[in-house]
């Protein structure tokens, strides 16, 4: 059945299927909720240029080794492609880029050559928009944006650790950061307490001491005439919540702005793991109720009655940990007690290859037990891991409806839709995942069919809350067929999906009844059940079998 399976999606996208289904066709807003969500991310420098004149800042130069200068993407140019549907016709959720925030000015040179803060995990000024990136205002009409459109914004955060130091970028002062030992990951405190990598400054997370403000951010904001403005903004903060001034709340408070002044609707946290899990807690808090602020001013903009949403990376957490992360044997904790709503499912790679029904059924089985009422972010390549699913991009097709059907949250890493190259001649490390997005390569049929099959299947999931959140059952093993059903009190769904399709009719087994209209999502066709089957004319090996909201 598998290898059937197999042969069937990696010829999908030359059947000469019809439509595919739109947001216009719908006929209401479906149901949205985080345990379905399918989020797009991103490198924004690696995305689209909409504005060349950003391109170089502080003396930035694309003198860099492979992939490691910063090549022109910015914030305009995710603006730009929201605007023209691109991520609508995807069944987007939710975009989520990498941190905008200012980076260090200068580059790290480690025997790979020059390296800069392209990818903005090596902040500077946790309270600007790095140049390179665009503008405070591009920021703000990008989310504006997304929102008209229906997608929500995830901004990536760092508490963790600052950017290196180089000779154009001071360190933070001692009682900011630590700078030894270095990680060894043996144990919790030798995960929490230490530099992961020599020369990236760790924030001393773990301190109540008051602070002063660091004398080149002082500097920094005198020229940019904003100190008085910050520093009275920090003192009405440090009132209000009666927070010591402590490096961890400087930085919660510059990271929550973003959400009370913009509607940021949620966190994916950076290396959560490294800091400890209590922190999260507390930034959760902070985010929520300036979340609940926004909401209050801007009404017309709210989207709908979901709270702030987090989701962290805990480096290796698998679906198969429940809800507990083990640094070691007898080391653990428990991250969705602390603010998480999910977390990144680092086993999804390798379970994309396997059976379908066995992944399935153990994830349904394992979001309904031990994780009921939390969730799991899937994933099959991303810009860190150096061992994805479909490496030499061959199985596109399997990827896409392997991703986009599993219970859970789905993860499209941008180009996983467009076959984008995740190795470069010359490249080394990570910077093979980080290639520039293919847009030219959609000019090609066997991409255009690629990213067809992609948009399906992502137009079913935004359509049906049940298909990354509801009960999943087996219905039989040949053709291999599967329901999914939801029910919240207040909203439910249904769906049916077909994954080796044979042409014969499907045994509808109560979830759709005799006379209701049911579509295949992945032709557009639209058929009557009756007698308990449902029968679709145009002959393909997938089908996704939902009402239209």
């Amino acid at each position: 059945m598998y290898k059937a399976l197999f042969t069937i999606l990696i010829t999908l996208g030359g059947l000469g299927c019809s439509e595919k289904p739109t947001s216009e066709a719908i006929e209401q807003p479906p149901v949205f909720k985080w345990e379905n969500a399918t989020i797009y991310f991103l490198l924004t420098d690696r995305f689209y240029n909409g504005n060349p004149e950003n391109d170089t800042n502080y003396g930035r130069e694309p003198d860099g080794a492979v992939l490691r200068s910063f090549m022109g993407g910015d914030l305009q140019g995710i603006t730009m492609k929201i605007e023209e549907g691109y991520f609508d016709d995807l069944g987007v959720d939710a975009i989520w880029f990498n941190p905008p925030v200012e980076q260090i000015h200068g580059y790290v040179d480690e025997g790979t050559g020059k390296t800069y803060g392209y990818h903005g995990y090596w902040a500077r000024d946790w309270t600007a928009i790095d140049p390179n990136f665009g503008t405070m205002e591009d920021l703000k009409s990008l989310v504006k944006v997304a929102h008209e459109h229906g997608i929500r914004i995830l901004m990536d955060v760092v508490v963790n650790h600052t950017g290196p130091v180089t000779p154009e970028d001071s360190q933070w002062p001692d009682a900011w950061v630590r700078t030894t030992p270095q990680c060894t990951y043996t144990d919790a405190a030798s995960t929490i307490a230490c530099t992961l990598v020599e020369n990236l400054p760790d924030i001393l997370t773990d301190s109540d001491e008051e602070v002063a403000l660091p004398d080149f951010l002082v500097e920094k904001w005198t020229q940019e005439g904003r100190l008085e403005e910050e520093v009275a903004e920090l003192d009405a903060f440090f009132e209000r919540t009666g927070y010591p001034r402590a490096p961890r709340f400087y930085i919660m408070k510059w990271l929550t702005d973003y959400v009370r002044e913009m509607g940021i609707d949620g966190y994916r946290v950076d290396t959560a793991k490294h800091t400890e899990a209590s922190i999260w807690g507390e930034l959760y808090k902070l985010a929520s109720e300036a979340f609940k602020d926004w909401k209050s001013t801007s009404p017309a903009e709210v989207l709908d009655d979901e709270d702030f949403f987090m989701v962290g990376e805990v480096y290796g957490y698998g679906i198969q940990n429940g809800q507990d992360y083990f640094y070691n044997a007898e080391d653990s904790v428990n991250f969705f007690e602390n603010g998480f709503k999910s977390l990144i499912n680092f086993s999804m790679k390798g379970d994309a290859g396997r059976v379908p029904e066995e992944v399935f059924s153990y994830y349904a089985n394992q979001l309904s037990t031990v994780l009921s009422g939390y969730t799991v972010l899937n994933y099959v390549s991303s810009h860190d891991d150096g061992g994805p699913f479909d490496r030499e991009r061959t199985n596109g097709y399997l990827a896409g409806t392997m991703l986009m059907l599993t219970p859970g949250q789905a993860q499209i890493y941008y180009g996983d839709e467009t076959s984008r190259p995740l190795q470069a001649e010359g490249a080394q490390g990570d910077a093979n995942l980080r290639t520039m997005m293919n847009w030219a390569d959609l000019d090609t049929p066997e991409i255009q069919g690629l990213l067809s099959h992609w948009q399906r299947l992502g137009q079913f999931r935004k359509d049906h809350v049940a298909v990354g959140a509801g009960k999943h059952q087996l219905m039989n093993g040949t053709p291999y067929t599967f329901s999914r059903t939801y029910s919240d009190g207040a909203a439910s769904d249904r769906v049916i999906v077909v994954m080796d399709n044979d042409g014969s009719a499907v045994n509808s087994r109560g979830i759709f009844g005799d006379g209701e209209r049911v579509t295949n999502y992945y032709t557009g066709e639209t058929t009557e059940v009756a007698n308990g089957e449902i029968s679709f004319e145009e002959g393909v090996g997938l089908l996704l079998i939902g009402r239209r909201p």
